[in-house]
């Protein structure tokens, strides 16, 4: 039977859906919660020109003109120099651990044969494994040491200043010499895919089985919270090493990524990981009543370990309120770790800062999600 078309019913449709818009206020809050964090988050925490590099500087000459050198540098705001000495096996050790990003290292005699117009060389080391955060500092390296020298040279040495630089750049590209992009990007693309799956994989296990009509069966197993939680979360693990095969393979066989440390330290590492991420799930799983609600947690997840893990923007770049954010998210201390292995091959004690972090946010993340596991329906 046909009816007319009617404003009245389709008004009721409308009221019905705004209704159901307020009570479900996941969905809500992610219409609203999106957009803010995208704006906040490229408005002010991404910023593809990094400032305040941590850097070492060894001045071996410790002249008037070094010291116009360094301060030149420190001035630009492109670099902060954290570590200052006369090793550089120090400096090299730091780098290796990811502490600093680069090397200044002044010869000595710099002043001497600087006045002798011999163009001394300064040699500047810099951690290339994200070619873009070093890009910056060192394509403004020649201004800002012509700069540092100018008021030293002065009267006798105006003409050192009138000619070609007055001092040679050396510039050393550590663990990607070549800069390619890739060898940043492969590593960095694994941990945002192992995040992205396992956590999806079991954010739903509880709410598929809410949807599914078998939580009662599974609430009236003689199972305790842990053994559901491993339960759940145990054959996933497997998947995740199936997708590091399958990133690795292709990243080996398209890009010829390297692999320069330990395999079975790589192994043991993204183990935690790929546990950290299958624990987020089942805590979300616990929180979420659907199971798009829990897909919906998922997201909110996401974004920021894309945008703040240092995956598609330098890690240092970001103002600190940002670093903080970015320190407490797994994918920052995964991605640190696989490109410490696979590009500078770091050992176990380079890692370490990184590794204790993971083991960390996997007893917190399992406390959290078996409190919040429910016994009952209700």
């Amino acid at each position: 039977m046909k009816t007319e078309f009617s404003l009245a019913r389709i008004n009721a449709i409308l009221i019905k859906e705004f209704i159901q818009m307020r009570r479900d206020r996941m969905t809500f809050a992610m219409m609203i919660g999106i957009p803010v964090l995208q704006l906040i988050l490229f408005s002010y925490a991404i910023n593809s020109d990094p400032r305040h590099l941590p850097s070492a500087i060894i001045d071996r000459d410790n002249s008037a003109f070094s010291r116009a050198v360094v301060t030149a540098f420190a001035n630009s705001t492109y670099v902060d120099f954290t570590i200052a000495s006369t090793d550089p096996a120090k400096a090299e050790a730091a780098m290796a651990a990811g502490k600093i990003n680069f090397i200044f290292e002044i010869p000595e005699h710099f002043g001497r044969d600087l006045t002798r117009g011999l163009r001394p060389q300064m040699l500047v080391i810099a951690d290339a494994t994200d070619p873009s955060a070093a890009s910056g500092a060192l394509a403004a390296a020649d201004e800002i040491i012509n700069t540092g020298l100018r008021r030293e040279l002065t009267g006798a040495l105006a003409g050192l200043a009138a000619g070609p630089p007055p001092i040679t750049m050396v510039l050393q590209r550590r663990y990607n010499p070549a800069g390619i992009t890739q060898y940043n990007i492969i590593p960095g693309l694994l941990g945002i895919i192992l995040t992205m799956t396992m956590t999806l994989m079991t954010a739903v296990a509880l709410t598929r089985e809410t949807e599914r009509g078998t939580m009662e069966n599974l609430l009236a197993m003689p199972s305790r919270p842990a053994e559901v939680m491993i339960g759940k979360v145990a054959p996933y693990v497997a998947v995740g090493y199936i997708q590091i095969i399958v990133v690795l393979s292709a990243g080996g066989i398209l890009f010829d990524i390297p692999f320069e440390g330990s395999k079975l330290l790589f192994l043991w590492i993204s183990t935690l990981y790929i546990l950290v991420n299958l624990l987020i799930g089942f805590l979300f799983s616990t929180v979420a009543r659907t199971q798009m609600q829990a897909m919906q947690m998922m997201v909110f997840l996401l974004l920021p370990q894309i945008l703040l893990s240092g995956f598609m923007f330098p890690f240092r770049g970001m103002p600190g309120w940002a670093q903080a954010i970015g320190e407490v998210l797994p994918a920052t201390h995964y991605m640190r770790l696989v490109r410490g292995i696979m590009l500078k091959g770091s050992g176990r004690a380079d890692l370490v800062a990184d590794i204790w972090p993971l083991l960390a946010l996997i007893v917190a993340v399992s406390a959290l999600a078996l409190l919040r596991y429910r016994r009952t329906l209700d």
